[in-house]
């Protein structure tokens, strides 16, 4: 086998993407008509939150691995006229929290298949400060789903101390809506 130190060097760095603090799995939501996938054992927790003037019922799976916090959220929304209005107050309620997360965060659009194609469905990159005012980076999702006569609200996060668009790119590519 010829190697070359360019081609070890490439072959090095693929397998640290998939080294084993990330063991990704998939993991349904059916509650949430939502597959994802997560590095490590997710835990479950749900709580009432304030939507848009709406409370709701918030659901949250997530994990930490390799340094790097991953959280799934979802909420059912009764009135589907304000789908867009939830989307944009969940993700300056996201950036509030890092503390203002400076307000020209790069931002795209994201609408994964079966998705709402809302202006609201974005993916954000926002540098800020975590609970403890250490640096931190979010990489973050928003999008809807029509179910029934609701509307499903999701929300997807990594927070790292510094940006890994690889590892966001592999969670965000694993949020499957059937």
């Amino acid at each position: 086998m010829n190697w070359t130190l360019t081609g070890a060097a490439s072959a090095l760095l693929g397998l640290a993407a998939c080294s084993p603090a990330l063991n990704w799995r998939s993991v349904a939501l059916p509650e949430a008509a939502l597959t994802i996938t997560l590095p490590c054992k997710p835990d479950h927790a749900t709580r009432k939150v304030e939507l848009a003037g709406t409370p709701v019922d918030l659901s949250m799976v997530g994990c930490e691995a390799d340094g790097a916090t991953f959280a799934v959220s979802h909420a059912t929304l009764a009135d589907p006229a304000q789908t867009g209005v939830a989307l944009a107050h969940w993700r300056a309620a996201v950036l509030a929290r890092l503390g203002g997360a400076q307000a020209q965060a790069h931002e795209v659009p994201f609408v994964p298949r079966n998705a709402l194609p809302l202006p609201q469905s974005v993916r954000t990159v926002a540098q800020g400060k975590g609970p403890d005012g250490q640096a931190v980076t979010a990489q973050a999702v928003w999008f809807a789903r029509t179910v029934g006569p609701q509307m499903q609200l999701y929300h997807a996060v990594v927070y790292t101390p510094k940006p890994r668009p690889e590892v966001a790119d592999t969670f965000f590519s694993g949020l499957v809506l059937p």
